[in-house]
């Protein structure tokens, strides 16, 4: 998660400087920076929030019981013979 938000403050960093750059005046490059960065940041709560929740959830989450041996499965082809064997 680090590094998308790493991105993301690169690219409210750079936008605006393109901006500039192609001759865009300085409110108007200072607006959007400013829009990118509230962006930036509810989408940076948003997915904080999504973490917590999926851990949450997972947390919450029973183990099943794997049986009396430990195993998986209905068991009913333990022991048998295999046909061509």
């Amino acid at each position: 998660m680090s590094d998308v938000v790493r991105w993301a403050a690169f690219s409210c960093v750079l936008v605006p400087v393109v901006l500039l750059m192609c001759g865009q005046s300085f409110g108007g490059a200072a607006g959007t920076a400013a829009g990118l960065v509230a962006l930036t940041s509810a989408c940076h709560a948003l997915l904080r929030q999504s973490a917590r929740t999926a851990a949450r959830v997972s947390s919450e989450q029973p183990i099943p019981h794997r049986g009396r041996r430990g195993r998986t499965g209905g068991g009913s082809h333990r022991g048998a013979r295999h046909p061509g064997s």
